[in-house]
């Protein structure tokens, strides 16, 4: 069997045959009158007219019979079959399509349909032309990118071969779109605000670090979807605004989580967190249905129904079911004893007492199906979180909790800009004595809250909602994920 190596030499052979004859082998312009779907949605009537079309794509197979060729062609809408005949084009013209063409190349045809005597839609060929030469060969369908690494690093290969993987990038888009759709018909503003940031805020997470030469001064990635920055819109006079966009987070890497990632949050003012779970709900529900179609998935393992009431899951009364620990009287020790009996890996650096309660609930949370909403959060946990006016000791925090885990959070806005800085100063302790996704303390924020802003909810989700609808690891959910270099 020939090698990559010497089968491109002969296809560069191949298209220095092209060019000896005087033809192009990556032309800019094609004839097309069709895409190859909707000729065949008006087959009939094309093939009725005996009018010649033009049809263009990959040639997929080709395989001979005597004086013809059978090609299959696909140009991403759909395929057709294609038949090249030399008593149709000229014996020269048949032995120059075999010498110079090959599988994988962008071929124009030139024909009139018809349908064969085994019932195949074809489209019968009265000249060709190479669109482009494509100088690597295409892997065998049942042998080509098994391992699931080269699958994702050659994704555009994957693509070609996998049907579901193409479903699923035009699937991500509908995602994006109905949320976009969903706020927009709400009245919510779409904004952009600032990737680069000289003070990472907004969420508990380890950011990247870049320089910005023009200012000769390092800055952050963003780490939440302009959470500080759209809380600033709700101070200037803005009532509702949200953004889609791309946000990044120095951490681990694991079926759930990735560093590069899409997210979208949005900011209602003169709305609490119940409002917010009320409309939160709506919106899924809407996701669901105008991406996927239904309300129903199987996911994790987990049977998940939209449609069904949503629960309420308190904090600390589902942490004492599943461990026996009172959060509210548990020392440190006493819950890292629990942490390690229950053999929970949370890791030493910066480990805390909000560290250790967090850790807890995530092992608690994959015992919950959902859909359901978790409230009533302690404060310790929720730096940007309003207190409860009976409760000062908890946040109005919700968290949408679906398949065993956490799938977007909400909350009502702190807008008291003496008790935010004082939350900071907590935070930034916590930075302090090595706890690095603690959060920074944000002076320019502080200070617009000073201007005042109005009684608000903000809530965000990140593509891996998508994931979890897909029932697949958010890496595989991703059109190119970042992979690392051979």
């Amino acid at each position: 069997m020939a090698t990559i190596d010497e089968l491109r030499k002969i296809r560069i052979e191949k298209l220095e045959k092209l060019q000896h004859a005087g033809l192009l082998a990556y032309p800019a312009k094609t004839k097309r009158t069709h895409t190859i779907v909707k000729a065949l949605d008006e087959f009939s009537k094309l093939s009725k007219s005996k009018k010649s079309i033009i049809l263009a794509g990959r040639i997929m197979a080709m395989r001979g019979h005597g004086g013809a060729t059978f090609l299959d062609i696909n140009d991403g809408s759909d395929k057709i079959q294609v038949i090249i005949k030399s008593d149709k084009i000229g014996e020269k013209g048949y032995q120059f399509f075999l010498d110079v063409f090959d599988i994988a190349d962008f071929v124009e045809i030139k024909g009139i349909l018809f349908t064969t005597q085994r019932g195949e839609k074809t489209i019968e060929a009265e000249d060709y032309k190479m669109l482009s030469k494509a100088l690597l060969p295409l892997p065998e369908k049942w042998h080509g990118l098994q391992d699931v690494e080269e699958k994702l690093r050659k994704r555009y290969l994957d693509i070609i071969f996998n049907p579901e993987v193409k479903e699923m990038v035009k699937k991500r888009a509908i995602f994006w779109n109905s949320i976009r759709e969903f706020l927009v018909e709400k009245e919510f503003l779409e904004v952009e605000t600032p990737v680069l940031e000289t003070t990472p805020g907004g969420a508990d997470a380890r950011p990247f670090v870049t320089h910005h030469n023009a200012l000769d001064m390092d800055v952050y990635l963003r780490i939440s979807m302009g959470e500080l920055w759209q809380k600033k819109l709700m101070v200037a006079g803005f009532e509702k605004t949200f953004e889609i966009g791309r946000q990044f987070r120095n951490e681990g890497m694991d079926a759930e989580h990735l560093q590069d990632y899409s997210q979208f949050e949005f900011y209602w003012a003169y709305a609490d967190y119940e409002q917010g779970m009320e409309l939160v709900e709506e919106m899924y529900k809407y996701i669901a249905k105008k991406t996927f179609g239904t309300l129903k998935f199987k996911i994790h393992g987990f049977d998940v129904d939209f449609g069904k009431k949503w629960e309420k899951y308190d904090y600390q009364s589902t942490i004492a079911k599943y461990t026996g620990v009172n959060i509210e009287e548990a020392s440190l020790p006493e819950i890292e004893k629990v942490l390690q009996k229950l053999k929970i890996d949370y890791g030493k650096n910066g480990f805390n007492i909000t560290r250790a309660i967090d850790n807890l609930w995530k092992h608690c949370r994959k015992n919950i199906s959902g859909p359901g909403f978790l409230i009533n959060v302690p404060i310790v946990m929720e730096p940007l979180a309003k207190k409860m006016e009976k409760n000062p000791k908890l946040v109005q925090r919700f968290q949408v909790i679906l398949a065993g885990s956490e799938m977007g959070k909400g909350y009502s806005e702190l807008n008291d800009p003496l008790d935010q800085a004082e939350r900071f100063n907590a935070q930034q302790a916590l930075r302090d004595k090595g706890d690095e996704e603690a959060q920074r303390f944000d002076k320019d924020f502080v200070e617009a809250l000073e201007h005042g802003m109005p009684p608000t909810c903000g809530f965000g989700v990140s593509e891996r909602l998508f994931s979890f609808l897909m029932d697949k690891p958010a890496r595989e959910c991703q059109i190119f994920p970042l992979m690392r270099p051979k």
